[in-house]
């Protein structure tokens, strides 16, 4: 049985950044008050990348998918999965993994969405894993992508200050030598009513309420106790213990949920890959910009053993080893 190596990685940020001072300045103009204090206490945050309108998921994809072939050095025509995860997709359907399969000129091979919301990223890598070690594909793209910009309530200053858009993209190839080492996936539907953008359109008309709405408290609960298991877990799986991790890169949503899993997990800070302050929460994105970010600049070596992890609505979350 084949492993699934990742060979490849690419990150793409709309180019507008938005600082706290200039959202808390655009804030005010509706009587809501915050400041660039009051985000990086709470939240770690210093900006976020904004897709301009029109500027669709499919294509932010498109760009971290190209910087990911060139990375790996393969090209589009050898690709023969595609797996985006987005809560945010451009259509009901077509699925954006077909829209980024069409503007990657590439053909044949199987494309479709997973919708984990901020766990998005590490449920379509661990299917992409599925897929070749069932040796039903070789070379997959495996794609984050989101613009959570048209999805937010931006009078509601508990949600809007917290996310940002961008995608993250992993090249994952067939190989004799170990890569995906682990995977352990969870959700629990009863907590559905925490984190949710409970709208649809029905019959022409938008139903319910389609912004997301969280509540914070519950989500910080939840996403520490749920993560820190789920590493123990994956750990056990792949025959490892926690100390041989050498980068853990957690979905980037808060940095007090990072620093507090960090900690419970006793992994020193400086083994914590963290963007969160630069990107913001980009969901289903986070965690490949996070690890993308961490490759380029040196940080994840060849031989590495990196932990990604994901949480998000639903309620999802899972964790993946990766040895690289």
């Amino acid at each position: 049985m084949p492993y699934a190596k990742i060979i490849g990685s690419g990150g793409y940020l709309p180019p507008r950044v938005v600082s706290n001072d200039q959202l808390a300045a655009d804030l005010a103009t509706r009587q809501i008050e915050t400041s660039d204090t009051w985000i990086v206490e709470r939240t770690g945050i210093r900006q976020r990348h904004i897709a301009d309108e029109g500027v669709m998921s499919s294509h932010l994809a498109t760009e971290a998918a190209r910087l990911a072939l060139e990375d790996a050095g393969v090209t589009a025509a050898d690709i023969d999965l595609i797996i985006v995860a987005t809560s945010t997709p451009d259509f009901v359907f077509p699925s954006t993994a077909c829209l980024v399969q069409a503007n990657l000129g590439a053909k044949g091979g199987a494309a479709f969405d997973v919708q984990a919301v901020c766990s998005g990223f590490v449920y379509a890598l661990t299917t992409a894993d599925a897929f070749i070690q069932a040796g039903r594909a070789k070379t997959a793209l495996v794609i984050g992508a989101e613009v959570f910009s048209g999805i937010l309530d931006w009078n509601d200053r508990g949600t809007c200050v917290l996310f940002g858009d961008g995608a993250g993209a992993v090249v994952i190839q067939a190989s004799a030598e170990p890569g995906i080492i682990g995977a352990q996936l969870n959700a629990d539907g009863s907590q559905t009513k925490i984190l949710c953008a409970a709208g649809n359109v029905s019959r022409g008309k938008v139903t319910g309420d389609p912004f997301l709405r969280m509540d914070g408290q519950a989500v910080f609960k939840l996403a520490v106790n749920c993560l820190a298991k789920s590493a123990h877990e994956v750990c056990e799986q792949a025959g490892i213990a926690l100390t041989d991790v050498d980068w853990l890169v957690p979905h980037q949503a808060n940095i007090r949920i990072i620093n507090f899993l960090g900690r419970k997990l006793h992994i020193p800070e400086e083994k914590v890959v963290v963007t969160v302050d630069s990107h913001a929460n980009t969901s289903a994105a986070s965690v490949p910009l996070a690890f993308d970010v961490a490759r380029r600049d040196g940080r994840i070596k060849t031989g590495d053993t990196v932990m990604m992890q994901g949480v998000g609505g639903g309620f999802t979350w899972g964790s993946v080893l990766v040895k690289m």
